[in-house]
This record gives C-alpha cells, structure tokens and sequence, in this order.
C-alpha cells in the first residue's frame, strides 16, 4: 500500500513492534526510578545501610593493605630465619650436659645418670612403626602443611577456652615442625649466663606467648623451606626428651627396651611416641601400667589412621611393650648416686661428655638384697612404721656389690643411709677393742674380770658402765665377753690396752668420722656409716689388712679405648697380725652361735658378727661375714627417735640372715679362715702360772683377786716381762 504522497503505508505488524519497542524504552526509566525509589526508603535504614557500607570499605581497604605487608613481614622474617639457620648435622645432639652409663661386674648395664644420648637416627632408617606412631600421635597432617596447621591452632583455642584457660595456655595445637623449633629453641643458643641450668634454658625455650607464637610462623616455615620433612623430622628423633634422662628415641628404646629404635615393635613404638605427651609422667620406669595404657591410646590413633592393620592392631594390644631386665631392675639406684659422688664432679654430674664407668655391682646381689629386706618389714615390722633401714654388702677387698640405702629401692637422689647417715656405732665397735688387745699378744682365752667397775673421766666426772643384761659373772675368757657383749669387761680391756691403741685400730681400719676421746668410745658412742664400718669388718675378714670400701673399677670416655680413672680402694695396710685377726674371727662366730647374734645362725654355714645397739635404742646394727662376703645391716629412724624393741640381735640380725641366705643360696658352704681355742694356751685362772707363747718370758703366778681387774693381771704380767 501507498499514500497520497507515494510512499508505502508501514504493515500493521511493523507498527506493532515500533509500538512495543517504544513503550519499553518509556517503561525503563520508569523501572530504574521505581528501583531507585526502593534504595532511598526511610532515612534510618538508608543511614545505617551507608554507614555499614562505609565500614566494610575502610576495612577491606586496610584489611587487604594489612595482609600484603604482613605476608611481606612474614616473608622477610623467613629468609631471616632461613638464613641463619644452621647445618642441619650441628643440632642432631645439641646437649650441655652428658651422659654416665654405668655397667656392672659383668659389663651389663644398670644405670643411668644425666642426659643420655643414644646415637644419631633418621627419619630413613627408623623403625616405621615408630614414624608412624609420632605422626599419628603428634601431627596427622605433618605431610600436607608448610610447617603450621590453622586448624590445629583453632581446634586448640577452642579446648583452652572451653576448659576455662586462656586462648594460648594448656593445648598449643603445635605441628612437629613449630615443636622443633622449640626444641632448638627459636635458633637461640644455651648460654650459662643467661641461664643457670639447662633445665631453666629449656623451661623458658617452652613458654608459650603471643610474641613467641608469632615468631614460630616464620620460623617454622624456614625450617620446612630448609631441611625438608623427612629432616624436621629427624631432628624431632634425636632431640625430643623422653624420661628418664633420655635424650631421643635412641636413647629412650635402648633404656626402656634394650633395642634400638631402629627394630621396635608396634606396642613400643607406641610407648615411645605416648611419652610426648608428658615423659616424666609416662615414663615406664616411674609407672609401667600408666605408660601402657597411654600406649594403647597411640595404638588407637595408628590404627584408626591406617597406620596399622586390624590384626597388627590387636596383637599389639594384647601384648604390651614391656620393659628391658636393666630397665625393669632398676637395680643400684642408691649404689649409682655413691658412684657418681665417688668421681671426680666434672666426670660425672657436670661431664660435658658420654662417660661409661665400670663398677663392682653384682646385680643378683642387688635384687635379693632388696627382696630380703623388703620381706622382713612386711612380715616382721608393724605396718605404719617408719623406721629405715640400710645395707651394703661387700667382698673381703672392699668391693661393694650391693647397695640399699633404704626401705625405697627405686630412687635416685634420695638420702643414702649407708654412705650418708654418721650413726653412733654401740657395740658393733667392741670388736676393734679385742682387736687391739690380741694384736699386743692377749689370746681370746684369757680372762677378764665382769664386775663393777668406775673410772674417773677428767672433765666429766666418775663413769661407771652397766651391761646390757642384768647381774656380773666374775672371771670370763675374752671370747665370751665379745660373745655377750659384756660392758665392763670390754671396758677393763680397753684400759689395760690403752685408750689409744683401741683408737688407732679402728682409725686404720678405716673408721674415719671423729673418734670419742672419753672411755665410752669402747660401747659405741662415736658415730660411723655404714659403709665404713663394713669396710672394717672386711679387714678382719681378710686377715687383719684395712680396706678402702670401692665401687668404681675403670672410669672412661664413650667411644675411647683408655680409662681415664682406674680403681681407687680396695685392700690397704696391715693393721693387726693374721694370728689377731684370725683369733677375733673365731671369737666372733660365738657371737652368733651362742651370743647375743643367735637370730643370724645360719644353716650348714659358718659365720661371725656383732650385735650393737645404742643407748635409747636409736640405732640398732648387726654386721657380720661369712667366707665370701661381709653385709653390714643398720636399723634406725631418720629423725633419731628411739626404735620400739629392736636391738641389734633382733630385726637388723633377722634381716642379716635373711639377706646372707639369698645371696649365698648358689654358693657351696666355705669355712671362717679363725684360729680355735684348743690351738691355743688354756685360760688362766687365779693362783695358776700364766704362760703364752705370745709374751715369751711371761711367766709369773698371778695373785688371788678380789673382783682383780684384767688391768692389774696383765700389769703384773707385763712387769715381769719388762
């Protein structure tokens, strides 16, 4: 169609479109108007909407300028730290301190002391079991981060929050690699002074705080940048502290199982890796039923992990990790604190470097030792009592072979009663009076007068000695004056031989605490250990020659072929003649065959002794030997308080005898090197002729006494000899 003017009518269809497409233009700017009608509303909302907004802004505007300098920061401090980061050879064993391992007399290991240090163990040759075990129990995603894991720091804030702690105190969500960087303590060295002791360096390299945990970011991220998984780990290995004075897994299996960490099974690798947690807590040594159920903790963890099969994980529950025999013993606890007070200091509880030292020790001894006491205060003293008890056991030499300081055996540091504790001696010292006197030629069949006897003591006044059993039985052979512990026949003894000849025998046999210089020296009123007077007693043993009481053989460096220190003790100076020494021998025998020592008889077994018992009945004492060794027993309260009916022939005798049955059950009976009485003059009674092949040319009647002291016989003797 056309117009009038000659041009075409536009189709209806094509107005139609034009009409649509002009009514939506017209339709948009009504549409935007309507929107913007909406943004406006009321004014509060649009005032709060543009404030919100204005915030997020500035926020995000310094948010983001905060995180580009802070990874900046971050950053830089880890090519820092990358940089000033050591080889990784030179904090494998960064210790301060070294280790003693000691070995017994047959070279097996019995104890510890400082830190040890097993040997360097990678991450490559340890057990898997062991890897596995730390890194289920420590950090499950040690191998998917970069050396911290948010996660783990959020799930732990969480817990201190819940538990009422602050965000940063209790669980540190740490990953092994920020716990290596503790260990190494931030790149920070030990310096003595700085820091007193290596425990107080570590204690501070431990504290947890904001400024700390910052600084462990970069840190840990250079550690991961630099060593690598596999290295960060087996610094953890080597260095990570586990009981017990160990120092890395290493050391910890070879205390614990005697292996090397290298070949533990999965119930120990379990053990092991459990001991993180708390080492001293959980160290199997201080409560083995505690560390196994910690143990079973890990297990759970590995095998929930995939760590371990179903069968492994069953097996290793039904079969715990138990301890090592030298490590289960635990034997010579107080034995090990003597030795390491017997070295010189810088050698042994300051060494800088491994020591090994060889001792005397006889394990079986030890143990049976320890259960024979044990036993006789469960079955023979009553329960609540708190009255200690001591032993040493020693060969005729000196050397010691078991040691028990007190009722606890398993300790270390603890008060040590048979080298520490200076006790008065009662009449266990009455032997070096008999000694003196036989020495100077008196046989053990001459008499001695028990009665009544008062000395004038300058200073003091009159001193008149009482025996322990009521009543006096006149004229008696020396031999039973030792074998019932007579008192003032001892006394009259001492007098006769001289005050200081009784002093200088004891001093030589090695009783070396301050002498009493009044007459009561000869009862027992000056103090000695334990210890040494076993060593004394060992010289009578050995046929009158002083002993130096040792447990140090050969002292030298791990690794090095020479000792540095060889043994130091042992037999000494002849003190009295063999003839003296085996003439007391006997006499002491009668003390436990028909003295006040019978509780010590033992079967089919020679043996002498001697009882003692202090005034008050603080201190109770019973030391005796067979042929093959002397064991010293000393009862007594730490605090000094009187013993309730205990003497010296009672409990410290039974506990003697029990001990000498333990020890010597393997060993066939030998006889008491002594001299008889039949090999000797007979006794000389009053109105008879003396003669002694000992005092040639002592002949001379001796008068009739009245109650005549052995003083006034044997100066008549003397005078004739003179």
């Amino acid at each position: 169609m056309t117009n009038s003017r000659g041009r075409k009518t536009p189709l209806v269809a094509d107005r139609r479109y034009q009409e649509k497409k002009t009514a939506t233009r017209r339709r948009a700017p009504m549409k935007r108007a309507r929107k913007r009608g909406r943004g406006r509303g009321p004014w509060p909302i649009r005032l709060v909407v543009g404030a919100v907004s204005l915030v997020w802004r500035v926020l995000w505007g310094i948010g983001w300028r905060l995180a580009v300098v802070g990874g900046l920061v971050v950053g830089l401090a880890t090519l820092y730290f990358y940089a000033q980061l050591p080889p990784l050879g030179s904090l494998i064993d960064a210790r301060t301190r070294g280790s003693v391992t000691m070995l017994d007399r047959e070279g097996q290991v019995f104890a510890w002391r400082g830190e040890t240090f097993g040997g360097t163990i990678t991450a490559d040759t340890v057990s898997p079991y062991l890897k596995n075990a730390i890194v289920a129990t420590e950090d499950k995603r040690f191998y998917r981060h970069f050396g911290i894991s948010p996660r783990g720091i959020a799930s732990a804030v969480r817990i201190n929050l819940s538990e009422g702690r602050g965000p940063l105190e209790g669980n540190g969500g740490s990953t092994i690699t920020q716990q290596v960087a503790k260990l190494i303590c931030l790149g920070v060295p030990y310096d003595a002074a700085t820091w007193k002791t290596e425990k107080a360096y570590e204690d501070d390299c431990r504290q947890s705080s904001l400024v700390r945990k910052l600084k462990e970011v970069p840190f840990s991220f250079a550690m991961e940048a630099k060593y690598g998984k596999e290295n960060i780990l087996t610094l953890y290995l080597n260095r990570a502290y586990l009981g017990a004075g160990t120092r890395g897994f290493e050391a910890a299996s070879q205390r614990y199982f005697g292996r090397s960490a290298n070949e533990v099974t999965p119930p120990e690798a379990a053990m092991l890796a459990g001991l993180l947690k708390a080492p001293t807590r959980y160290a199997p040594t201080a409560n083995l039923q505690r560390s196994q159920d910690r143990a079973a903790v890990v297990l759970s963890l590995m095998y929930d992990q995939g760590y371990l099969t179903k069968a492994e994980y069953q097996d290793a529950r039904a079969n715990p990790a138990r301890l090592s025999k030298a490590a289960e013993a635990r034997a010579g606890g107080y034995f090990a604190d003597w030795i390491m007070d017997a070295g010189p200091s810088f050698l042994t509880q300051d060494t800088t470097e491994d020591v090994i030292i060889r001792t005397t020790l006889d394990q079986i001894i030890q143990k049976r030792a320890e259960e024979a006491l044990s036993n006789i205060f469960e079955t023979k003293v009553k329960a609540g009592s708190k009255a200690q008890a001591a032993i040493v056991v020693m060969s005729a030499d000196g050397a010691v072979r078991a040691m028990v300081g007190g009722r606890d055996s398993q300790v270390s540091g603890a008060f040590n009663r048979a080298t520490q504790a200076v006790r008065q001696t009662g009449s266990t010292f009455k032997p070096f009076v008999y000694a003196a006197a036989l020495d100077m030629g008196y046989t053990m069949n001459d008499l001695v007068d028990d009665s009544p006897i008062t000395l004038s003591v300058p200073g003091s006044g009159d001193w008149t000695p009482k025996n322990y059993e009521p009543g006096f039985q006149g004229m008696m052979t020396l031999t039973d004056a030792l074998a019932h512990s007579v008192n003032t026949a001892t006394v009259r003894i001492s007098q006769a031989v001289g005050l200081d000849a009784v002093r200088t025998v004891a001093a030589e046999f090695g009783l070396q605490s301050e002498l009493a210089q009044g007459p009561a020296i000869v009862l027992g009123s000056s103090g000695a250990t334990l210890i040494d007077m076993t060593g004394a007693y060992a010289g009578i043993l050995n046929g009158g020659s002083s002993v130096s009481p040792y447990g140090l053989i050969e002292l030298r460096i791990q690794g090095d072929d020479a000792a540095l220190i060889g043994q130091e003790g042992g037999m000494g100076e002849r003190v009295i003649s063999q003839d003296a020494a085996r003439q007391l021998t006997y006499m002491m025998t009668q003390v436990i065959d028909r003295g006040t020592g019978r509780r010590a008889r033992l079967d089919g077994r020679e043996a002498a002794g001697k009882t003692g018992t202090t005034s008050d009945y603080r201190d109770a004492w019973f030391i005796g030997f067979t042929a093959d060794y002397v064991v010293g027993v000393w009862m007594g309260n730490d605090d000094n308080k009187p013993l309730t009916g205990v003497t010296g022939g009672g409990l410290p005798a039974e506990i003697w005898h029990e001990v000498v049955t333990r020890i010597e059950a393997d060993i066939p009976a030998s006889p008491l090197p002594m001299i008889r009485p039949e090999e000797l003059p007979p006794p000389v009674y009053p109105g008879e002729t003396y003669q002694s092949e000992n005092i040639p040319g002592a002949q001379a009647p001796i008068p009739q006494p009245d109650n005549q002291s052995l003083v006034d016989i044997l100066g008549a003797i003397l005078g004739r000899r003179n």
